[in-house]
């Protein structure tokens, strides 16, 4: 009898003990900026050629980034063993890159000792320490391994005449020796995004995969590298192997000094590994990146887009030339209305796998080499899939939502996650999935929607609304976890959030991009007011007497213009967001694309300059209908892109007018917000300035 008791006591103890554990493992809590800036971040999927493994970098943030480390990892994709760590190196990897026989990876790191980045080849299969292959004073990064596992190819710095290692040493050891303190230009722009250009340039360099060897500047003996126009105005260009290993080829642009008057459209060259002049592959308008060989060598695979002249945005499609190259160019996704993210090309597949942008999401589709029909293939329901790659006949990516970070997965057959990098840390965040609408705004158009509720969330409460405003404009709201504006951190006080795909917007096809021209503003915006509208009729525990509007960038843009032009928001908040159009254009990086977007250039006589500048609606302030809403500006003192001028100008403005405004300037920023002390300071302060004119 007592035995039997007993049992039942350590029955019913066991019972409570569960049910008190699952409760606690149920219990979650509201997301903080430390959660945020801590999750641990990912970089694309670098699968082996023969698909059995997959390489990726892990980065653990710190607040401190001095105590910031990124290191390789390793994952089987033919079992599930656990992922191991392959580098121990504070100083972070970069660029991970397969031998043809997956036995090695070659990346760019900077270890100790190093002044710069330089190359090193690390034994997969046998292990041990990674061995350094460079030596270059201005180092080396973005190396990619040869067909034939002999030589590497990889992109350093050079200057104007020097182009071997002692002339670059020479050159450099010059430019900084000199006793003088100026910067001199002959052509635009003179800047991009955070940083002065100088005449230092980029090339391409080719070795063999051994320590103490020789690398060869292909540049060198060039007159097209040597000319204005070649490069870019961030000074990139994109480069793929031939499937012979005796050349490369190159997408660049060959009109760059024409960027203030002209589109700049990139072209294809080849360059032979034993140097001289470039092949000139194509000769047209159109632009070409993203450059892939299929398995078979038969065809040189390329994402282009048309550079439309008059037009503010072109698709990018999926394009296929043969090879040994003819030029005769073959769109694949001609019929597609998306442009193309990212594309891969399995082995054994007579298939390319590709993804796109469309309302919010990102998913897995494929074309047959011959083109035709796009199929839609197995993806999550939700999220962004991005960083797709293949190795073999194995197809991986990354992917993620808004209540899930980054993971990697294996998309052979139904999704399969493949890390647990943050899924545990995420379970413990109380969140809600984004919830999709559209509407039929005033114009016509069909404008797609997500709604992000706070953590708590009661359907029975009133909340405030938050509109955030995305950039661009030619971008997206997307399904996914973000440090920048994160959803959740910025509802988290108790918002519910609204973000709005307005027209300009990518996802929804060419014309729905090109729309935004001639009205830069004024359009967008309303029809970011009448989402609005749209969102307090539907949802019931909105309070529609409690409105904020946010952006950053294009989306601080139309922030500042909806200071300008309406009272209904209680509090705005603006990052890097124009106060006149004349202005941006002329102390920004890029000037040609507004003209077309404005209709003529500022002396011409389109009236979009005058009636779309925020600045110049300043007398709505006298008439009630604008300049009322409390307002807090922000941006960074090295942002190119958007010039902190503008900032300055909004807030002199408002000070004018007698607005309450707040001014915060980040000396150390660029066009984001990139330092964690200085993002947790800004997460403040938005949070501080709703609190203060909304709740």
């Amino acid at each position: 009898m007592k035995m039997i008791r007993w049992l039942v006591l350590s029955s019913l103890l066991a019972c409570v003990a569960g049910t008190l554990g699952a409760a606690e493992a149920s219990v979650k809590k509201a997301i903080t900026h430390e959660d945020v800036w801590l999750m641990k971040r990912l970089g694309n999927p670098a699968p082996s050629p023969d698909g059995k493994w997959v390489i990726y970098a892990v980065t653990d943030p710190a607040y401190d980034a001095k105590e910031q480390w990124t290191d390789l990892w390793i994952k089987s994709l033919t079992d599930d063993t656990p992922a191991r760590r392959l580098t121990y190196s504070k100083g972070g990897e970069s660029g991970a890159n397969w031998s043809p026989d997956s036995q090695k990876v070659v990346f760019s790191a900077k270890r100790d000792g190093d002044e710069v980045a330089q190359l090193y080849v690390l034994n997969v299969t046998a292990g041990g320490e990674a061995e350094r292959i460079t030596n270059l004073s201005q180092g080396a990064r973005a190396p990619k391994w040869s067909p034939d596992g002999k030589l590497v190819l990889f992109a350093s710095d050079t200057f104007p005449g020097a182009n071997d290692e002692d002339a670059i040493k020479k050159a450099a050891k010059e430019r900084k020796e000199r006793k003088y303190n100026a910067r001199a230009y002959e052509q635009f722009p003179a800047r991009f995004w955070d940083s002065w250009l100088t005449d230092k340039r980029t090339a391409l360099f080719v070795q063999e995969v051994k320590a103490g060897a020789a690398a060869k500047n292909l540049f060198a003996e060039s007159k097209i590298a040597a000319s204005a126009g070649f490069g870019g105005s961030s000074e990139n260009f994109t480069s793929e192997w031939a499937p012979d290993s005796k050349s490369v080829v190159i997408a660049v642009a060959l009109n760059r000094d024409h960027s203030a008057f002209a589109n700049v459209n990139t072209q294809l060259l080849q360059a032979s590994v034993e140097g001289g002049e470039f092949v000139r592959l194509t000769n047209d308008a159109h632009s070409y990146g993203n450059l892939a060989f299929s398995p078979d060598g038969k065809w040189l695979l390329c994402v282009t887009s048309e550079e439309t002249p008059g037009e503010v945005y072109d698709l990018s499609r999926l394009a296929a030339f043969p090879w040994p190259f003819k030029n005769e160019r073959k769109v694949l996704t001609a019929a597609l209305d998306r442009s193309v993210s990212g594309y891969a090309t399995p082995e054994n597949s007579d298939r390319i796998y590709f993804t796109y942008e469309h309302a919010g999401l990102e998913k897995l589709y494929s074309i047959a080499y011959s083109g035709g029909e796009v199929r839609a293939e197995k993806s999550p329901e939700t999220g962004v899939l991005g960083g797709l790659a293949a190795g073999g006949s194995a197809l991986v990516a990354t992917w993620d939502s808004t209540v899930e970070p980054m993971e990697i997965y294996s998309l052979n057959g139904a999704p399969k996650r493949l890390t647990s990098i943050n899924t545990e840390k995420a379970k413990q965040i109380d969140w809600l999935p984004v919830e999709h609408f559209d509407f039929k705004a005033a114009n016509g158009q069909m404008v797609h929607n997500m709604i992000v509720k706070p953590a708590g969330f009661d359907a029975a409460k009133k909340y405030p609304l938050f509109t955030v405003i995305h950039g661009g404009a030619a971008a997206m709201w997307r399904d996914s976890f973000v440090l920048r504006w994160n959803y959740h951190l910025l509802a988290q006080p108790g918002y519910v959030l609204l973000l709005t795909d307005y027209k300009g917007s990518t996802g929804y096809g060419e014309a729905f991009a090109r729309s935004i021209k001639l009205d830069p503003l004024k359009g967008p915006a309303d029809q970011v007011n009448q989402a609005v509208d749209e969102a307090v009729k539907r949802y019931s525990f909105i309070d529609g007497s409690k409105l904020a509007a946010g952006g950053a960038s294009y989306g601080g843009h139309l922030a500042n213009w909806l200071q300008a032009t309406t009272t209904r928001y209680k509090a705005i908040i603006s990052h890097a967001g124009e106060a006149d159009l004349i202005m941006q254009w002329g102390t920004s990086d890029s000037i040609f694309g507004r003209e077309v977007n404005a209709g003529s250039p500022i002396w011409g006589d389109s009236p979009v300059w005058r009636e779309q500048s925020p600045a110049l609606q300043a007398g709505n302030h006298a008439n009630g209908t604008g300049f009322k809403t409390p307002i807090l500006i922000t941006v960074g003192e090295i942002d190119y892109r958007v010039p902190a001028n503008n900032a300055y100008m909004w807030f002199a403005l408002n000070q004018r007018l007698q607005v309450p405004s707040k001014f915060l300037i980040f000396p150390e920023e660029n066009h984001w917000i990139l330092k964690g002390e200085n993002s947790r300071y800004w997460y403040g302060e938005v949070r501080g300035w709703l609190e203060k004119y909304v709740k």
